[in-house]
Parts: C-alpha cells; structure tokens; sequence
C-alpha cells in the first residue's frame, strides 16, 4: 500500500464516526485558533513598537544631553505635548527651564567611548520657538522640534508621506496633539500651513514662519512629542535664534544624537560611561521596554491557555483512536493475515490523528485570519478604541506563525496518537480475528 493510500483511508477512516471526529478536531480547533490569534497580537503589537522604535533611530539610539539638563528635557517633553489633553498654551509670563550646552570637548571625549559610534554622532539644534498658531484659531501652543536627523529614521505618519528635507519652502511632519488644538483634523491640516513664532529676545518682535504641514505623525506608545523640520525651516529659525550670538557660540548645541553597539554593551554600561565625562542620555528601551515587556507577558498567559486547550485536545485523539482500535479489531487482524505489515498499521492510525491535528489547526487557523481582519477594521472605526492609533494593526499574521503553529499541533497530534498506534500495530491477527 502506497503512502497517498494510507493517508487517503486514514481520512476516510475519521468518517466512519462523524461526531466523534467532529468533537476531537472541535478541540483542537479551540487550542489552534487560541495560540495563532494569540501569536497574532504579539505580532501586531511587537510591529507597532518596532516601528516606534526605528523611528527614534533603533535599538542602539541615544539621545544625550548634559547631565543638568535631563530634568529640563523631561520636562520639556512633557510640556509641549500635553500628554492626551493636547499642548501646553504659550504664556509669555511663564519662563522654560533651558538646557545646559554640550561642548566640544565633551564631543571629543564622546567619540572616543568603546561602544559609541563616533561617526554617528550628530548635534541636534537647539530650536526656540516661542509659540505656534494657524488662521483656524486665536490660541498659542508651546511647540518642541527639531530638524529629521539623518540616518536611519523611519517616522510613522497618518497618510504615508515624508519631508523633502532638501526643498526650498518650509515644510515639517506635526505632532499629532497639535492638530485639533490649530483648528483641524488629521486629513484636512495635510499641505495647510501654520505660524511657526520665534519673538527677538531684544527687541520682542515676533518673527513669523509660515510652514506646510506635510502630514501628521501617528500616535504610539513611543513619543518624544516632537515636531519635525525640514531642512530649510530648521536653518532659519537657528538662524533667527542665534543672530546675535558670537560666531564661536553659533554652533554650541544642547543635545547629540549617536548611536551605540547594543550587542556588545548594555545601555546601563554605555549610561555609566556617559556620565564619566559628564553626559546623561536616554535611550528607546527607557521609554519602550517596560510597555512591550508586560505586552508580552499578558499574551504569554493566553498562549499557555492555548496549550492547556491543546492538552485537552491530545486527551480526546488518545480516546478517539483507542476506541477506533478497538472498533476495528476484526479489520486490523484480517489485513494483517492479508501481509499488511505492524509498520503499515502504526502508520495508519498514526496518520488519523495526523490529520486530526491538521483539519483542527487548519480551521483554527482560518477561521482566525477571518475574526482578525473584522477585528482590525471594526478596531479602526470612528469611536472604536484604536482610532487614535491609525498604524496599529491589533492583529498581524505572518506564514511562519502559521506553518508553525500548524506543525505543532500535528506533532502533537502525532505524539498523542503513537499509543493507540503501537497498540493497533501490536494486535495478534489470529486474535483480532478471533474478536466480537
């Protein structure tokens, strides 16, 4: 007998007893679709902080400040976005904490640290915006940006679309707390332009810069609630904010962003080091670590449910084969007095719950992709909890989460039907004969 015929009559063999099957692969349905939707969200999830992450700069980015001006940054951070009840109104009464500069020996000695890559090491300008405003609104907002570093930086947007940091007109990705404060919503503010205010520290005259919002940075769990510049607009409001400085202080900055080799040093040694030469740094893993850390442990719990599920599942294809041994006592002795082999045998009945597992996973896993698709759009809909998060798919599916799981609960499957196998495989063909 070939293999494809073995196969062939072992998924006969599960229809011989069709509530029977259907209550086995309804067992192992539940396991399957518990541990692929599960393994979903941990994909969905894991994606969405990734890209939150990458576009900070990755695993290895620091962004490092003198050490004095950790609490101003901080604090500053938390101004200008708000948190969720949007940015902070301008008040010309009320003076911000400044930021201590970074200077060039530090640099110097920066460069020099094992582990930091000194080539990437950039400084970051210092941008003072007095306030910002658009034609929508009489109120003024605190704002904190800063020009794209270069590099590596992906910034997750609403609509897809990135600065020309290259172009000649003013142009910047807002922060997304901004837009329903400047009188819009995240698709009609795209390509309006806004009042960017730098007020002269001697004079007190305002300076307007008038810039076209090219899209919106979505929300996410990483968030330095920061605007961002292209190229042009950074240089001149600098340009603004230093006019009267010295030639010698024009290019002192309050902030470098570099990166540091994550495999070999941990961030708490490259922090150690940092602060030998008087530099404090904060890194993605600060803001981001604790959050992925306890995603992964919820979702860790609903997968050993999963695996409970499938223990369960394993139980009843133990008990659904050794009832079908023993229903088929007459039939396994008659093909083995026709020359059927014990080997052939074991692998029949190994092959049915072979195909158990198979049939469960598969509609585990279908029905599954078909829940989870509803869930991202029904997730997505105006009022529904992840509106504020347009690039937060809740569910990803990957072929490889799915050609696992799949083998997984087949080996189990092939694992729990060994024993009623070997006992099929081992039965005397005189006394299966011999059986009423």
């Amino acid at each position: 007998m070939k293999v494809i015929d073995i196969i062939k009559d072992a998924n006969a063999n599960l229809l011989r007893n069709k509530l029977r099957t259907f209550l086995t692969i309804l067992a192992i349905f539940i396991g399957s679709f518990a541990i692929v939707s599960t393994s979903a969200i941990q994909a969905g999830v894991n994606s969405f902080i990734d890209d939150q992450v990458n576009s900070y700069g990755g695993e290895g980015y620091l962004a490092i400040v003198n050490k004095d001006s950790m609490d101003a940054l901080e604090g500053l951070t938390n101004a200008m976005g708000g948190g969720n009840s949007g940015p902070i109104e301008y008040d010309p009464d009320k003076k911000q904490d400044g930021m201590t500069p970074i200077n060039e020996e530090q640099i110097e000695k920066l460069k020099k640290i094992d582990g930091i890559d000194g080539d990437s090491i950039v400084k970051q300008k210092s941008l003072d915006i007095t306030y910002v405003t658009s034609k929508e609104t009489d109120k003024k907002y605190l704002m904190g940006a800063e020009a794209l570093p270069p590099g590596n930086i992906k910034v997750a947007t609403i609509n897809g679309h990135s600065l020309d940091l290259k172009a000649d007109e003013y142009q910047l990705l807002l922060e997304h707390t901004y837009v329903k404060a400047l009188g819009y919503d995240d698709q009609n503010i795209v390509d309006k332009k806004i009042k960017i205010v730098v007020k002269d520290q001697f004079t007190n005259e305002e300076k307007t810069f008038e810039a076209r919002v090219v899209d919106v940075i979505a929300p996410g769990v990483v968030s330095m609630s920061m605007s961002y510049f292209n190229n042009k607009l950074a240089d001149d409001i600098y340009e603004e904010n230093t006019k009267y400085y010295p030639p010698e202080y024009k290019d002192m900055t309050a902030a470098v962003a570099a990166n540091y080799d994550y495999n070999k040093y941990s961030a708490e040694e490259i922090k150690d080091k940092l602060e030998d030469i008087g530099l404090s740094a904060m890194t993605i893993d600060d803001i981001v670590g604790s959050i992925k850390s306890f995603f992964d442990v919820i979702l860790t719990v609903f997968k050993i449910f999963g695996f409970i599920a499938l223990i369960a599942a394993a139980i009843g294809i133990i008990n659904t084969l050794f009832m079908a041994v023993q229903e088929r006592t007459r039939e396994i002795g008659l093909d083995k007095a026709l020359g059927m082999s014990s080997g052939k045998v074991f692998a029949s009945f190994t092959i049915e719950a072979i195909s158990l597992g198979f049939w469960g996973s598969v509609f585990g896993i279908v029905v599954s992709i078909i829940i989870g698709n509803i869930v991202n759009v029904a997730f997505h809909a105006e009022g529904a909890f992840l509106e504020s998060f347009p690039t937060f798919n809740l569910v990803i599916y990957t072929i490889q989460d799915v050609i696992t799981v799949t083998l997984l609960i087949m080996f189990i499957a092939f694992l729990a039907g060994t024993l009623p196998a070997r006992r099929a495989a081992h039965k005397n063909p005189i006394d299966s004969l011999r059986y009423e």
